[in-house]
């Protein structure tokens, strides 16, 4: 059960790490948003990074083998990466309609869910 709540709250940091980090790309076309210069762009950021370590620090403590969970520090790592690039991908392709997912892409997930499998192996 462990593993299931440090997972979903490396989901959900991910989720607020995303649009903390490039929500505000695709916010500048509202009128509301557009009109802020960038130390009030970082302050908003700012406030999303906020929930965002509210759910990654007790993932990580949670997860972590050394605090009774199941995960070795490399493996929370790895895991984050490879959630941080799914919930990215899903971010650029609904979000900014502009941004193509290609070949390349999904090779270097690959080599990704790969470094998962490695880095499990005993």
């Amino acid at each position: 059960m462990k593993a299931f709540y440090t997972v979903a709250l490396l989901v959900l940091s991910n989720i607020f790490m995303t649009v903390a980090w490039y929500g505000h790309l695709r916010l500048k076309e509202y009128s509301w948003f557009a009109g802020m210069g960038l130390f009030k762009v970082i302050l908003f950021s700012w406030g999303i990074a906020l929930l965002e370590y509210m759910a990654q620090v007790p993932a990580n403590r949670l997860g972590y083998e050394g605090n009774g969970g199941p995960f070795t520090l490399w493996q929370l790592k790895v895991i984050q990466e490879v959630i941080t690039l799914l919930v990215f991908t899903g971010f650029a392709v609904f979000a900014f309609k502009s941004e193509t997912l290609r070949t390349n892409h999904i090779i270097a997930f690959v080599c990704l869910v790969l470094a998962v499998y490695f880095i499990f192996k005993k």
